[in-house]
């Protein structure tokens, strides 16, 4: 497979706009004793937000050896249930930051200090910060152990770079700090068309037409009908896209992908690196209501209003294609990986003499990106969007609809109230009211839920106060007022009375039915002890730190979900 350089010019203008690339001989590979294969890369779009770092994989295992990849220091260790799970951070002497996520156990000393903080603190997490003279570390030092902690679905590192004063996360793969074996160019999979008209400078888009697209050669796609691809006098493309690596059976995110119209570059998305409050604007770079039911990366060939200009290197007329009826013209896409691997679909497009023209809907509301905006239904419902929190201007019409069914355990206590479709992304928090009437003995356990594209619902927090369920949300859809009735379930995973001498922990299965866990506290003789979550693995552990002593032990824990039912579990061990 051929590879492809970037241009000269593409070059300079990254340099320019990101500031000094990565010098790849100042890093060591993070991890050792690997087969260097990878799960996921950089920028990846994920579920409300872009993919921080590349995921390594351990080869199925944990306790692989982290080394430091540069001079520097420990600046920063971290252990959450969620998120990075143990984490380590290193300033380096080079100017940046070097993160380390979904750790087995940091090396020995780190440990001991952060044992000694959580007893200090009676605290599960742990956020701790240092400076260069208390963790000092050479390159290739010792800094832990690779694991699954946090919101990991299986052993790997979770590793990023960022520049140090500004924390923007950089492309390893794409500077070359990390050189993945890869000759396979991306796939592209299917190809929308969406006509977009606009009523009172709010565009309105229609309902997208879809084309199936087949591979003719490596790297070479066309679609798989003959004729041009009908358009309107205006509208743009949305591309499905993923990509491959050799030596594994993941499914990546693209690095860039270009329109270009009769060999005039119209748009291009590209995946340098982006600061942490940017993050969650991966739901504009998608098409977002394609995003949700999409297993490829729906890439949205045209720029929304708010979308931040620094993922557009090119965006004439925000990526809009304009045909005249009875006008033809060739439309190329590109879409090129992080190792230089690229793939190409070209065809002909043919302006219809038939135009999408937006009719305008009397009982909408306008909403803007620019201003905070107040929705309401009555006197018993209403939500307030932010300046900020749209990437465009919509219309929106809020209505009641049939109360949802509820899992069991949650008790529906109002019907939906739709303000925004599930299919709408914020950028910022929305925050939702509604009045209902709620029988005392569950307004302690009151929530907002919202019922998604599926018709099940999730929890969107919140609480009760005054017959009034008030949260502040991202998500959108039908929201509802539900009381979470059920306590988590817990159990320990071992035998009453059993032997754990040789056991590295006290193990427990945890789980709850809607509003998930929020607290727990294990004591062991009386005695708090810390204790770790895996959510993913719905287990709690309690890792020991004392050696055995062939002596009776009663436990007691207490778990407590979000609407504040509690499970409490007492047994016994020997150890």
């Amino acid at each position: 497979m051929r590879r492809f350089l970037i241009p000269l010019l593409a070059t300079a203008l990254a340099a320019a706009a990101y500031g000094q690339r990565l010098d790849p001989a100042d890093y060591v590979y993070p991890v050792l004793d690997v087969s260097r294969l990878y799960a996921a890369n950089f920028g990846e779009l994920r579920p409300a937000h872009f993919h921080a770092g590349i995921d390594i994989k351990t080869d199925g295992v944990e306790g692989k050896l982290l080394v430091a990849v540069a001079d520097g220091y420990v600046s920063r260790v971290s252990l959450a249930a969620g998120g990075y799970g143990r984490a380590i951070y290193l300033t380096l002497d080079n100017g940046t930051t070097a993160v380390y996520g979904h750790l087995q156990r940091f090396r020995d000393d780190i440990e001991k200090r952060v044992r000694e903080e959580r007893y200090r603190n009676r605290s599960n997490g742990a956020d701790l910060r240092f400076d260069a003279a208390e963790w000092p570390v050479r390159q290739g030092d010792t800094i832990g152990f690779s694991g699954n902690s946090g919101s990991s679905m299986g052993p790997h590192l979770h590793f990023e770079l960022r520049d140090t004063p500004t924390q923007r996360l950089r492309n390893v793969v794409r500077e070359g700090v990390i050189r993945p074996e890869d000759d396979l160019p991306p796939r592209i999979m299917r190809l929308h068309y969406i006509e977009v008209d606009t009523l009172d400078g709010i565009p309105v888009h229609r309902r997208p037409v879809s084309y199936a697209v087949v591979r003719e050669a490596e790297g070479r796609y066309r679609l798989t009908r003959e004729e041009p691809v009908g358009t309107g006098r205006k509208g743009y493309f949305v591309a499905e896209v993923t990509d491959r690596r050799n030596g594994v059976h993941n499914t990546f995110g693209v690095w860039r992908v270009s329109l270009a119209v009769d060999g005039e570059p119209r748009f291009e998305y590209r995946m340098d690196g982006f600061t942490h409050d940017l993050s969650r604007c991966c739901d504009a770079v998608s098409c977002y209501p394609m995003q949700l039911g999409s297993r490829n990366e729906a890439i949205r060939l045209a720029r929304m209003e708010r979308s931040p200009a620094c993922f557009y290197p090119v965006a004439e007329e925000r990526g809009i294609v304009r045909t005249a009826p009875g006008e033809v013209r060739r439309v190329r896409i590109e879409a090129e990986d992080d190792c230089g691997n690229r793939s190409a679909l070209e065809f002909d497009i043919r302006g219809r003499a038939d135009t999408f023209r937006a009719k305008a809907d009397p009982a909408a509301t306008a909403l803007r990106p620019e201003r905070t905006s107040t929705l309401r239904i009555g006197r018993t419902a209403h939500v307030t969007v932010p300046a900020g929190a749209l990437y465009e201007p919509l219309f929106v019409r809020p209505e009641i609809r049939p109360a949802p069914e509820a899992p069991e355990g949650v008790v529906v206590l109002s019907p939906a109230y739709r303000f925004l479709d599930c299919t709408t992304p914020l950028r910022l928090a929305a925050t939702a009211e509604i009045r209902t009437d709620i029988p005392r003995p569950l307004q302690l356990r009151t929530l907002l839920a919202v019922r998604n594209r599926h018709g099940r619902l999730s929890a969107a927090g919140g609480r009760c106060n005054n017959g009034i369920v008030r949260a502040a949300t991202r998500s959108t859809g039908d929201f509802v007022v539900v009381a979470d009735t059920l306590p988590p379930r817990v159990r320990p995973l071992f035998e009453r009375g059993a032997d754990l001498s040789r056991a590295e922990g006290l193990r427990f299965g945890a789980g709850d039915n809607f509003s998930g866990i929020a607290a727990w506290s294990l004591e062991i003789d009386g005695q708090w002890v810390p204790c770790d979550r895996f959510p993913i693995k719905g287990t709690l552990v309690h890792f020991f730190d004392t050696p055995p002593a062939r002596s009776r032990h009663t436990v007691r824990l207490s778990v407590t979900d979000a609407c504040g039912n509690t499970t409490r579990c007492e047994t016994e061990f020997v150890r």
